[in-house]
């Protein structure tokens, strides 16, 4: 009897043909059965294996969604910043025509006609910064608050008391919570 030579690289393609390398692991497999994605998933183990793989893209899925949400509301709360920025800025150069129209309305005037007419050019401004949501800051007879007033002065009054707010020199505004313009008071001692 005759012993056939093999060869060791016969051997090892003859064992690599007939062991398959699947997910639940290594598996001998004769070449007459047929590797199905079924024969696979049946294979004891491989549920898990394709739940784990389905709950960690459910996460991934849940994550990306949670973070665009975030990115949506980061944004609308930029655009809403930015836009109350600019409304602030604007209104903030509108405010020396204010107070020029104010000190127009406090000097005395011999024309009824003229008088009326600056008049009614400030109504309409105060009725546009009113239907801004833009709101003067009151002052004289207040307590003096620094993150409304701007003391420029200090007098002594006992009518008034202490930290109270004397006179206005220059009217202060606000947007919302926000300052536009500081009231210019002059503080009592």
């Amino acid at each position: 009897m005759a012993k056939s030579k093999s060869t060791p690289g016969v051997k090892k393609e003859e064992k690599d043909a007939k062991s398959v390398n699947t997910k639940a692991g290594n598996r001998n497999v004769t070449e007459d059965s047929e590797m199905t994605e079924e024969n696979v998933i049946n294979e004891p183990g491989s549920k898990d294996l394709y739940q784990n793989e389905l709950t960690a893209e459910r996460d991934k899925y849940l994550r990306l969604a949670a973070e665009y949400d975030n990115f949506r509301k980061r944004s609308a709360k930029e655009r809403e910043k930015t836009y109350t920025d600019a409304r602030a800025d604007v209104i903030g150069k509108l405010l020396p025509v204010y107070d020029n129209l104010e000190r127009a309305l406090k000097m005395e005037c011999s024309d009824e006609s003229y008088y009326k007419g600056v008049e009614l050019i400030m109504t309409q401004l105060t009725d546009m910064l009113d239907s801004l949501g833009v709101k003067a800051i009151p002052a004289a007879g207040q307590p003096f608050d620094p993150n409304l007033h701007n003391a420029v002065m200090s007098i002594e009054n006992p009518d008034l008391g202490e930290n109270m707010v004397a006179e206005e020199i220059q009217k202060g505004f606000t947007l919302g919570d926000r300052v536009i313009r500081f009231s210019t008071v002059v503080v009592t001692k």
